[in-house]
């Protein structure tokens, strides 16, 4: 197989990134953009996020989760604890979020660390998932190796049976992470390949601090 994708090429040319327009602190920032782009564009899932973590094996592993809220204090998802990702984060809490929105030319790149958040938060969170995702958080053994799907469906009836007309439990091997920044970089599409990249650290004092990196 030898398949040349030299010829894919676009402009990137609808905005443009600038110092003066932006906040001191990017949380205020990324609401903002955010927000933006879910006004201005057609956007399927604005809040779908690639997350990478760092495995036993040692290899980064990359895979889309929904973000389901952010605050000043940081990013938050839900999973199964017992996953790959779920284990890959008790093993080492250092992440990376990135968001891509291609509609308006904008990423999102964050670095933090990812702790759970507390019981009470994703209990809430549960309560609120259609049953149907309840069950399928209780069904899914996530990451792990099955024979068929067969295995999986016909627990999930199993459990349809079990629950019907009851509530739901949230069980103890699912629920919240809270990734707490310590970088984050906006990066704007520019013509020529000339993109804007703006970069806050947080530094020792906690203060963030603002630069422009080259393209």
């Amino acid at each position: 197989m030898n398949t040349d994708l030299g010829g894919y090429r676009k402009s990137y040319e609808k905005q443009e990134l600038l110092e003066k327009h932006l906040s001191d602190n990017p949380l205020e920032v990324f609401q903002k953009w955010f927000h933006e782009v879910e006004v201005n564009f057609n956007v399927g899932e604005i809040n779908a996020m690639t997350i990478s973590t760092i495995g036993k094996d040692g290899f980064p592993k990359s895979r889309v989760v929904l973000l389901k809220k952010f605050t000043y204090e940081g990013f938050i998802f839900y999973t199964n604890y017992e996953s790959e990702k779920g284990k890959a984060i008790a093993n080492n809490p250092n992440v990376c979020l990135s968001f891509f929105w291609p509609e308006a030319e904008r990423q999102v790149i964050i670095k933090g660390k990812a702790e759970k958040i507390a019981e009470n938060l994703s209990d809430g969170y549960f309560e609120s998932r259609p049953r149907g995702s309840q069950l399928g958080a209780l069904v899914s053994n996530q990451s792990e190796a099955i024979e068929d799907r067969s295995v999986i469906e016909n627990s999930l009836k199993a459990l349809e049976k079990e629950y019907d007309g009851k509530e739901i439990p949230r069980p103890k091997f699912w629920g919240g992470y809270i990734v707490k920044p310590v970088e984050i970089e906006f990066w704007q599409g520019r013509p020529n390949r000339l993109h804007d990249r703006i970069r806050y650290k947080l530094n020792d004092s906690y203060d963030w601090i603002q630069d422009r990196l080259s393209p």
